[in-house]
């Protein structure tokens, strides 16, 4: 029986549910054995903590660890000399969260969960401790134990009982990346490209975003020999290549087409490339082989550039580029997933090495101003829920409270948090019902730690098995939580109604509470968010475009690529279009490569023959300096003027290689910038 079937039989999620049923019942028998105070702690953590793969439950324990341990340290820190001052407790407190909710807002990897957790950890111990602030050490050492014994219960259950590989899903994962990009190259490469999957295309940047966030869990694999973090970085940036360059050749068949300047020759080897991508999962040996015959035809294709090159000369040259770039970035790809794949460290190919040379960390965009914003409204929501609680004078409005800050800052990151805070209010509703049937019609009638676990099985195993699909987790996962109440995982039986109650009707009003900061925040939020990543990104050419230093390319395409894959997702829930000149973001993308090609150019010429081109490029940076989100207006006839002059003059320069490469950035920033201008004009 393959995969496909056991995963339509919901064997998965019914393994799933087991391991996190079981790591749950174990870290409730230990606090129970040892006595610790809050045994549900535990119980809550090691379903907080569960996930399908081993390496991300592992790695998922350590920041939780780590978070948990500095924000009971934190809230030690600030109670004994607080104490007495409501406000400015309430103010340090609402002031640690924020500082740690902007610092996860940078990180944006499974490590920013560290530091959320740092922030509402301390939301956790310090709100119910107010009254108590001389049991504070000892309240927060025992939560730092109850959690931490839910940890670790998960991550042995997780990490041994069955589990779920980290490097088999990415391997799978790189697989289905390839065969989609593979396939968008190809339809790139066709006469008529097929619109309806041009945003489809797009997706390949939030694939390696997933590549990235995955590649933090290699590490903490525990089923199989992991494939070397490096390597994946490897793989990005080659897959983060072909999004430009496939735009870039799809552009050059157009504008070509439009000329009616296509050859036969050109067509035929768009056509045999085409070919080649369809079957490129042969052997490394045919692969290699049709590739490189391929590019001596690209190579071959390329006319050469002098004073009598007309516009078309140089399209032609820029596609038979571009598609030697796109054919080596293709065989690059498929080289370093087949060293993923291996358990060898070495290299499966020639090719290997220098891709692994020098790797670093992917570069991302940092919106620190969104940042900021989503502190601000963390901290806001302490405030005014603090104040509303004294004012009330109700003892459990702590809880509401202490709900509210924790939700601001899970979903902080969310471009729309109201979803999944509607789903957890459900969730908690539907826990509340159990709770109360459990509590007060069920545990009265059992007796022992063993009956209490077979009474919980049924609907923890349910909850457990909707737990593990996307679609259902929002709801399944504050239900499981609500079966952890202080009234069901407790050493001594509880039957007070009103205290079970009060906590309830707490918990329903911190989410609501959150839903109304959350949408009161929320205003204007959506826009506010897409406007600066355009802004950062026209900001970041703008820059680059005065810079003398040599140009950091491959940090660019990251940067632009995090980029799309943010205000992709953004534009659709603000029912925008990706693809539309205000929103190009890929365009832009190609922009700055342009520039870094030109810049590169500049560097090996001395400044009296680089003159044209620093004229270029300051234009340039004039040009994105004056962008409005709001409105994208056509760049200066000046611009296209000192373009087409740096052609003329470098179709005239000495040197062949400089006559190549400068008329490849410069057709490339032409096209990019005035998609729609004229043909290039004759020699003077």
């Amino acid at each position: 029986m393959n995969r496909p079937i056991f995963a339509r039989w919901g064997v998965p999620a019914a393994i799933f549910s087991i391991k996190a049923f079981l790591a749950a019942i174990l870290a409730a028998y230990i606090s129970f054995s040892i006595g610790l105070e809050r045994p549900y702690w535990a119980f809550l953590t090691a379903y907080i903590v569960a996930a399908p793969l081993a390496g991300a439950v592992v790695s998922k324990a350590l920041f939780r660890v780590i978070g948990t341990f500095v924000g009971a340290t934190a809230s030690v820190l600030m109670v004994p000399p607080l104490a007495h001052s409501p406000e400015l407790l309430t103010l340090a407190l609402a002031s640690w969260l924020a500082l740690c909710v902007f610092v996860s807002l940078l990180d944006r990897t499974p490590r920013g969960y560290m530091f959320v957790l740092a922030g509402y950890t301390a939301c956790l111990i310090v709100l119910p401790t107010v009254e108590t602030p001389d049991l504070i050490f000892e309240d927060a050492a025992l939560r730092v134990q109850e959690i931490t014994i839910g940890i670790l219960c998960g991550s042995l259950i997780h990490g041994i009982v069955l589990p779920g590989s980290v490097s088999t899903f990415l391997l799978g994962r790189v697989a289905m990346m390839l065969r989609d990009a593979e396939r968008w190259s190809r339809d790139s490469l066709e006469l008529e490209p097929d619109p309806s999957i041009e945003a489809e295309k797009r997706r390949l940047a939030q694939d390696v975003t997933e590549l990235h966030q995955l590649s933090i869990h290699l590490p903490f694999e525990t089923s199989r020999l992991a494939p070397r973090v490096r390597t994946v970085r490897a793989l990005q940036d080659q897959l983060s290549l072909l999004m430009p360059l496939g735009a870039a050749v799809s552009d050059r068949i157009g504008a070509l087409r439009e000329h009616d300047a296509m050859s036969e020759e050109a067509e035929a080897l768009l056509a045999d490339t085409r070919d080649w991508l369809s079957r490129i999962e042969a052997s490394r040996e045919e692969r290699e082989q049709v590739g490189a015959d391929l590019k001596a035809r690209c190579a071959a294709l390329e006319p050469r550039i002098d004073a009598a090159s007309g516009w078309d000369d140089m399209l032609v040259l820029s596609l038979g580029s571009r598609l030697s770039s796109l054919i080596e970035a293709h065989l690059d790809c498929r080289d370093l997933a087949e060293q993923l794949g291996t358990r060898n460290r070495k290299p499966v190919s020639a090719r290997i090495p220098p891709l692994l040379e020098g790797r670093r960390n992917r570069e991302v965009h940092r919106d620190y101003r969104g940042a900021l914003r989503g502190a601000a409204g963390a901290a806001l929501t302490i405030i005014l829920g603090c104040t509303l609680w004294i004012g009330s004078g109700w003892n459990d409005g702590a809880t509401a409270v202490m709900l509210a800050g924790v939700f601001l800052a899970l979903f902080s990151a969310s471009d729309n948090p109201l979803l999944p805070l509607w789903m957890f209010f459900n969730g908690t509703l539907i826990a509340t019902i159990l709770g109360m049937i459990y509590a007060f019609g069920i545990l009265p009638r059992i007796d022992g730690f063993p009956m209490l676990a077979m009474t919980l099985a049924p609907p923890l195993l349910v909850l457990g098995s909707l737990m593990h699909s996307p679609r259902y987790a929002g709801v399944a996962l504050p239900a499981l939580l609500g079966m952890g109440s202080p009234f069901i995982i407790a050493e001594q039986y509880s039957d007070n109604f009103a205290t079970f109650a009060n906590g309830s009707l707490a918990q329903l009003l911190g989410t609501l509470f959150a839903i109304m900061m959350a949408r009161l925040l929320q205003t204007a939020g959506l826009e506010s968010a897409i406007r600066r990543t355009l802004r950062a990104g026209w900001r970041d050419i703008a820059e680059r475009a005065n810079l003398y230093g040599p140009p950091d390319v491959r940090g660019w395409i990251n940067r632009m690529l995090d980029r799309i894959a943010l205000l992709n997702p953004r534009l659709a829930l603000s029912g925008k279009q990706p693809g539309a000149p205000l929103y190009d973001v890929l365009r832009d993308l190609r922009t700055g490569v342009a520039i870094g090609e030109l810049r590169e150019l500049r560097l090996d010429l001395p400044p009296a023959r680089s003159a044209p081109l620093t004229s270029v490029l300051a234009d340039v940076a004039d040009y994105y300096r004056r962008l409005e989100p709001e409105h994208r207006p056509p760049a200066a006839p000046e611009l296209l003027a000192d373009i087409d002059a740096a052609l003329h003059v470098f179709t005239r320069d000495e040197d062949r290689s400089v006559r190549r490469k400068a008329a490849l950035a410069l057709v490339s920033l032409r096209r990019n910038i005035f998609p729609e201008a004229a043909a290039l004009k004759g020699q003077p």
